[in-house]
């Protein structure tokens, strides 16, 4: 197919207009603006599975811009860790968007830039918006700590590389609606895969709770309750692997470092409560809204390209640690551009 060809091209020219951008990223500054230009082509690529309901946007929006501005406050004062301060930070407090994505997996996650995704299953899993406030604090520790550039010096590109060889699977092909976001399969190659082997360490996951929580409390939600969704999480038995056998922490280790938080605030904590932006009746709604909102328009999994590339997104911040999926997941990434690469040196 023509437009295959066509779009093939384009990708591998954005990956490697990407590969330059990275190699070239030396400088706090250079790593911040590849990360924050690889986000937004990211962003592009997922737009069309994003829900797109003024309601549950302003809502999200105005949760995230009570924790960024209570970072930017945090930041005032000198805090945080020694990766945040590589650089100017003035970004982290700019246009800062909060995404709810349209899909079944339990995930939320950040590219590092400008936006943060919830997605839609585990929005619907949440209780409260104390439980929604706590996952979205925990996801802007990452971007305040730079998680993502750290990540970027530490991983190869090969995964990246597989996706260009690859092309941009249904965003190429689809017989009925992938010409409709065929248009963004360039952004796909170039900017998702430089995600797929983003997988954050226990460390920085440990780390972006701690951030998250000071935030929360800040923004003006209770601090006791800021482990309440990893422990539904528990309850619903996604902490079954055993701590030595995991690279995250696992979930009984986060509620407990969560509370023994708490428990130090001392007696003046609650100086900085606030009232939920949502009643419990408002939060009812809004997830019903998400719902139905979902309903007739695509999803992650027709959106980002194969099942192999959903499967191999970072799914850790909400997670004890990465599924054999995610594992499979890059191994058949790697496989495919070791034989794109064998193919090309047969030419």
């Amino acid at each position: 197919m023509q437009i295959s060809r066509l779009l093939m091209r384009s990708v591998i020219a954005a990956f490697v207009a990407s590969l330059i951008v990275l190699e070239t990223g030396c400088n706090p500054a250079s790593r911040d603006q590849s990360v924050i230009a690889s986000a937004q082509q990211f962003n592009t690529a997922l737009q069309p599975a994003e829900i797109n309901n003024s309601d549950l946007n302003n809502y999200l929006q105005t949760i995230g811009g009570r924790i960024v501005a209570a970072a930017k406050e945090a930041d005032a004062r000198g805090y945080g860790p020694k990766s945040h301060k590589q650089g100017t930070d003035a970004w982290m407090y700019q246009d800062i968007e909060f995404r709810l994505v349209n899909s079944k997996t339990l995930n939320a996650f950040t590219t590092g830039g400008h936006f943060v995704y919830i997605y839609n299953e585990l929005f619907q899993l949440c209780q409260n918006e104390e439980e929604l406030a706590a996952v979205m604090s925990h996801e802007f520790g990452h971007i305040y700590a730079r998680h993502v550039q750290k990540g970027g010096s530490r991983q190869t590109v090969l995964a990246a590389a597989a996706m260009a060889a690859g092309g941009a699977g249904y965003l190429v092909g689809g017989q009925q609606s992938g010409s409709q976001y065929a248009q963004t399969g360039a952004a796909a190659g170039a900017s998702v895969g430089q995600f797929l082997n983003m997988g954050f360490t226990r460390g920085d996951e440990a780390q972006a709770d701690e951030l998250g929580f000071h935030f929360y409390y800040l923004a003006g939600w209770d601090p006791r309750h800021f482990a309440d969704f990893f422990q539904v999480m528990i309850d619903k038995g996604y902490d079954t692997t055993p701590a030595i056998a995991s690279d995250h922490p696992t979930l009984a280790s986060r509620v407990k470092a969560a509370r023994e938080r708490a428990a130090k605030l001392g007696p003046n904590w609650n100086k900085y409560l606030k009232p939920d932006v949502a009643t419990p009746q408002q939060f009812a709604a809004l997830k019903q809204v998400a719902q139905q909102s979902g309903q007739g328009m695509p999803d992650d999994q027709k959106v980002l390209a194969s099942k192999q590339l959903l499967q191999a997104l970072p799914q850790s911040c909400v997670m004890p640690n990465d599924s054999p999926e995610r594992q499979n997941a890059l191994q058949v990434l790697l496989a495919k551009y070791k034989e794109a690469q064998a193919k090309q040196q047969g030419k």
